[in-house]
């Protein structure tokens, strides 16, 4: 087990390698840069233009910019944004906290709700039960994440239950630990709901697919066979086999922190990731938007590599692949 964690680590470091230098000569291929903008300011001469863009290094060919850029990631300097004129890391420390509370609480509640969902209409195949439940899924498939979102925030403003946007209310400072604890919660309802009824329903259906592929295997048609009890078929030989792929998904959840849940932050107003990077990408913030392709694809490689070791803890036989 040892040599197969080991293995999956090292093929790690050259993908990163390899992913970081093509996102990096793929944000400098549109014309221009941070200080075009400036040339259209009379006030501002060339000479200074071109003395700042010496200053952060963007004089020099894109292969040059990029070892030196690598080269200060290792230092954990990931330079200084463009638009905000403070450190990329103060901005990341900031909003990435926000957005992992999101992705983190949206994929249990997801998992937690999808899992068992599956499993049932798995079990009642052909019924009024999965016949309802699938109906359901559809709906949620077919709804973007976004659009629920923004339907909940116009039910919210109606009705008042939930703050809407930010992280905090204005008692927040003299509130005691429990207390902030749930005011950030309530603040977290909204964009974590939006994601986990937008999820809740391709998960169902690769479950409760999986389940009823697994119930058709000649492994649980022996068991029925001799005799053991439903509860031991369905969920000691039947879950254990369908649960497998489902372990792959969850790494691919893990990886898609960022990217899932940009548009939600946007529409319910929730300081995360999300508008940070849109900006960044407007504005040509090339470091910040590096720091935050960096952090993405870091989630990524992180989120297959737990898949892989899982998937390897639950099935023996992948191991020896």
């Amino acid at each position: 087990m040892r040599r197969y964690v080991i293995n999956r680590v090292l093929q790690v470091i050259p993908l990163i390698f390899g992913m970081t230098f093509i996102s990096f000569l793929i944000i400098h291929l549109p014309p221009g840069d941070p200080f075009s903008k400036l040339q259209m300011d009379p006030q501002i001469s060339r000479e200074t233009i071109q003395q700042m863009r010496k200053l952060f290094g963007l004089d020099k060919p894109v292969v040059v910019q990029y070892f030196y850029w690598i080269k200060n990631v290792f230092t954990f300097n990931l330079g200084t944004s463009f638009s905000y004129h403070v450190p990329v890391s103060f901005l990341i420390k900031q909003k990435l906290k926000n957005t992992i509370a999101l992705s983190v609480f949206s994929i249990f509640l997801t998992w937690f709700i999808s899992i068992p969902l599956g499993i049932f209409a798995a079990i009642k195949n052909g019924k009024w039960e999965e016949k309802f439940l699938s109906f359901i899924a559809y709906i949620g498939i077919s709804i973007p994440s976004f659009f629920i979102a923004m339907l909940i925030v116009f039910f919210v403003a109606k009705t008042a239950i939930l703050p809407i946007g930010g992280t905090t209310s204005i008692f927040y400072k003299s509130a005691t630990g429990f207390e902030k604890f749930i005011d950030y919660l309530k603040h977290l309802l909204i964009p974590g709901i939006s994601l986990t009824l937008a999820g809740i329903g391709s998960l169902f259906r690769l479950m409760k697919n999986n389940f009823l592929e697994c119930l058709n295997s000649p492994y649980v048609i022996t068991a029925k066979a001799k005799g053991l009890s439903m509860s031991k078929v369905y969920y000691k030989h039947t879950l254990r086999n369908a649960i497998n792929p489902m372990i792959t998904i969850f790494g691919y959840e893990l990886s898609g922190i960022l990217s899932g849940a940009a548009l939600v932050e946007i529409v319910t107003n929730w300081p995360g990731m999300g508008r940070l990077i849109l900006e960044a990408v407007l504005s040509q913030d090339f470091y910040l938007v590096m720091a935050s392709l960096l952090i993405g694809g870091i989630l990524l490689v992180t989120g297959n590599l737990i898949a892989d070791i899982l998937i390897a803890f639950a099935d023996p036989r992948v191991r020896l692949r």
